[in-house]
């Protein structure tokens, strides 16, 4: 797979989206050496652990079935029931060493990747048959990997098994004088130090495979700027529509603030930048920004207010301070209460027809 497509302008690392797509789509990095480790591993331990019981659990029952033989009956039923006798014993002697081998093959590949479930691999694809493509993976970098692999493995065993064997070769040629009864005892031993051997050569194979295939998993999900692009546009919006939908909302607002300016009690101002509409009746705690903006839209808050008697009060250093702190339909901040309750009290007092000091 890793050969299937041009990746000449894939230079880009790929994004988390992009790696969690390819797990969902069952496209995973993958060693089948890690299983094979796991695997071996696993048979190494029964057969260390469980050979003794697994001999005795066959061995005896065989035993009565041999010196009872005359008590078989050759009917059906009769060969039904042996054969159910046989399998209960087969299940009982070799019932938990299947499940730890099982259990091994499972953890090979969950060491690997966390668990997916994906028909994908099960689709058709032109690529599997096509000749070009299957020329490409049989002269691609995976068959060279998988041809070296092969042949390091066959060199390693065979240096592995001829470092252990060769010094008990004298002890190989006697065991054909052995009782078959001692022989499987005899080479117990020498069977799971030769595949101890054999599982400590093929974790180096294992570990470098995994690298291997870590690393052509990874430049397969590599994206061009193209792709990055359009992921982009996927995941966070196009650029253009969200323009539009932050213009929209902008008038949106402007048009909401221009309704509530008439309701304002006070619009304080810098008459060449800033304008802020504040709305204050008895018992609220604090005044309430109801409009604020900045040349045009503050041109347009005073227009406004003009039209609708809204008094216009012009404090430059307050403007600015309202404008940077206060949000729309908040309340002023506690710094300036002092400032624009001198205002508010101006206000007023001109509403109930007495001049009061100007600022």
């Amino acid at each position: 797979m890793a050969d299937e497509n041009d990746t000449s302008d894939k230079t880009e690392d790929p994004t988390q989206k992009r790696l969690d797509d390819a797990h969902d789509r069952g496209d995973v990095a993958k060693s089948q050496e890690i299983n094979t480790w796991f695997v071996i591993s696993g048979a190494t331990l029964v057969m260390s652990t469980f050979s003794g019981s697994i001999g005795t659990g066959i061995l005896m029952p065989l035993r009565n079935l041999i010196a009872n033989s005359w008590m078989i009956h050759a009917d059906g039923p009769g060969l039904l029931a042996l054969a159910q006798s046989l399998e209960y014993v087969l299940i009982g002697a070799l019932g938990v060493p299947l499940l730890l081998l099982s259990l091994a093959a499972i953890a090979g590949n969950m060491i690997q990747h966390r668990l997916v479930w994906s028909g994908e691999s099960l689709k058709p694809k032109f690529s599997k048959v096509s000749p070009a493509a299957g020329a490409k993976r049989i002269f691609g970098k995976q068959a060279a990997a998988n041809f070296a692999k092969g042949l390091f493995k066959v060199i390693a065993l065979g240096a592995v098994m001829t470092a252990i064997l060769w010094p008990e070769r004298h002890r190989l040629e006697s065991f054909m004088h052995f009782d078959p009864a001692m022989l499987l005892g005899a080479t117990t031993g020498l069977t799971v130090h030769l595949m101890g051997a054999v599982v400590a050569m093929l974790a180096v194979v294992a570990i470098a495979d995994y690298f291997f295939q870590y690393r052509q998993w990874y430049e397969r999900q590599k994206m061009s700027l193209q792709e990055m692009k359009e992921e982009f546009k996927q995941s966070e919006g196009d650029p253009h529509v969200k323009g539009r939908l932050r213009q929209l909302r902008q008038a949106r607002m402007k048009k909401r603030m221009m309704a509530a300016v008439p309701k304002a009690s006070v619009v304080i101002t810098n008459p060449t930048h800033y304008s802020v509409a504040l709305s204050y009746e008895r018992g609220m705690s604090a005044p309430i920004c109801v409009a604020k903006g900045v040349d045009s839209i503050a041109l347009k808050i005073r227009e406004i207010a003009g039209k609708h008697d809204i008094p216009i009060v012009e404090n430059v250093p307050l403007a600015r301070a309202l404008y940077a702190t206060v949000e729309i339909d908040n309340e002023i901040p506690v710094e300036h209460y002092h400032a624009v309750a001198e205002i508010i009290g101006y206000v007023m007092g001109l509403k109930r027809g007495f001049s009061g000091r100007r600022v």
